[in-house]
């Protein structure tokens, strides 16, 4: 798996880049503001969120959708951010309080001088009851997320999840049964909020409101997808030149550059994981 061409960092061209493929679109097109409006401002066609010591910020889709690839372009706030996590992922928590799915990209805060842990998590039939069954990878990135932005994706078939980051697929979780794939309806959303029982090291270091307000700015964002509404015959755009979906051989090779140099945990791999729980793996 010879890649002929990589940027300068190092980093191998993944040969297909899918958000190339899906026309940016208006914020108020497909969005609308969920929570913490008094947190929430465009700033030269950007969406800025905040968190400060009296609340964060989120929004959501207008629409659920049962698949699609779902992507924004984020700026992550430099300096000590503990505490503080800055998402954009897929829920359908509203509609199944206490047995809800979700696809996670998650940013988790981080203190002067160490590098931001993007997360990217899966649940299916969860809850926050002390029986959630996570599934979480965390990797660095191979630039720094506070010094533009970058682009953040999740491609959601029926037969996978793949997350891109800057059309670097950095994941992907097959469908291997039912019991461990989300197929229900979800939404999309984006927020910035205190996570300090758990973010940062596990909860070591909490949100230091000395440093507020803490932002996260959002941009280009791509919806491309089956809304509850479209026909059975409806299918998701591809990650991969291949229509049916999975990866190239050039962007797996991609992918695993960065699960070998960059991944720093994975829940299928941790000795202090119940394994009977996830099969998957």
């Amino acid at each position: 798996m010879l890649i002929a061409s990589s940027l300068t960092n190092g980093q191998p061209s993944p040969g297909f880049y899918p958000s190339s493929k899906i026309p940016t679109i208006p914020f108020n097109q497909a969005y609308r503001s969920l929570w913490g409006a008094q947190h929430q401002r465009f700033d030269q066609n950007s969406l800025v969120l905040w968190l400060d010591r009296s609340s964060g910020s989120g929004f959501k889709s207008q629409r659920p959708f049962r698949s699609g690839y779902f992507a924004t372009a984020m700026k992550l706030h430099p300096g000590y951010t503990a505490g503080v996590i800055t998402s954009f992922y897929l829920s359908n928590n509203e509609d199944h309080p206490g047995n809800h799915d979700e696809v996670d990209i998650e940013f988790l805060g981080t203190t002067f001088g160490k590098p931001y842990t993007l997360q990217t998590n899966v649940y299916i039939r969860g809850s926050g009851d002390g029986r959630i069954i996570g599934r979480e990878e965390k990797i660095h990135l191979w630039f720094d997320p506070t010094q533009g932005f970058h682009n953040y994706a999740i491609l959601w078939s029926p037969i996978e999840i793949i997350f891109f980051v800057d059309d670097v697929p950095i994941r992907r979780y097959p469908r291997k049964s039912d019991a461990t794939f989300p197929l229900r309806p979800m939404y999309v959303y984006g927020s910035i909020w205190d996570a300090s029982s758990w973010a940062t090291e596990n909860g070591r270091y909490k949100a230091d409101y000395r440093y507020q307000p803490f932002y996260g700015r959002y941009n280009n964002f791509k919806i491309g997808g089956c809304d509850t509404n479209s026909p059975a015959s409806c299918r998701p755009p591809s990650g991969s030149p291949a229509r049916t979906g999975g990866l190239s051989r050039q962007q797996v090779a991609a992918m695993l550059w960065v699960q070998k140099n960059y991944k720093v945990y994975d829940y299928c791999t941790d000795p202090k994981r119940d394994h009977t729980q996830t099969p998957e793996c």
